[in-house]
């Protein structure tokens, strides 16, 4: 089954334990938050933060298994197709980001993708967990600063996960399209389609 997530929009996605989810970014250089879910009780979600403690890293890496916030594992990180681009620490984009940023108006965001995509499958989200940002290329320097400079990741890039319980997993399309130096992300192109595959 492959769903296509358009660009700046979010789909969610049921997983079941033993099956994998793989994340395709076609044109290369799209962020997409991902978000995962107990099925059986989506109070329970994957947690890029209790993550780092098992895994000893700041970013995921092929072979890492993540982890609940009840420090329960959801997911194993089986296939890096992108070299490594990814991130755990920069926060879903939300209507107060842009804002913050100067933006006038009204912009899509991960945080109300992820919203509207548990909506439709019957949850109402309260709390927006730290995502894990595939295809996002995040460095973090000595003194503790960070930048999320364009991603130099290829179309055709993938990810793939096995959920180690049944999931609802949403793939958002980070739809950040600022030009603000340092925290480009998608702004060179701006955002594009991805893809989620179950198999």
């Amino acid at each position: 089954m492959k769903i296509i997530i358009p660009a700046r929009e979010g789909r969610a996605v049921r997983v079941a334990r033993g099956q994998s989810i793989r994340i395709t970014t076609p044109m290369g250089a799209q962020a997409a938050d991902f978000f995962a879910y107990n099925a059986q009780s989506p109070a329970e979600w994957l947690s890029a933060n209790h993550s780092w403690v098992t895994t000893f890293n700041v970013k995921p890496r092929q072979g890492d298994v993540l982890i609940s916030r009840f420090r329960r594992p959801m997911v194993k990180f089986t296939r890096d197709g992108a070299n490594g681009v990814h991130d755990m620490m920069i926060a879903a984009c939300d209507q107060f980001r842009y804002e913050f940023f100067g933006h006038k108006g009204p912009h899509a965001s991960c945080s109300e993708n992820l919203c509207v995509a548990m909506r439709r499958e019957g949850h109402q989200v309260d709390v927006i967990p730290q995502p894990v940002n595939f295809f996002t290329n995040t460095t973090v320097e000595k003194d503790g600063s960070f930048t999320s400079p364009p991603n130099p990741v290829p179309p055709g890039a993938f990810v793939e996960l096995e959920a180690l319980m049944d999931l609802i997993c949403v793939v958002s399309s980070c739809p950040f399209d600022l030009a603000i130096e340092g925290w480009t992300i998608n702004a060179g192109q701006g955002p594009t389609e991805l893809e989620a595959e179950v198999f």
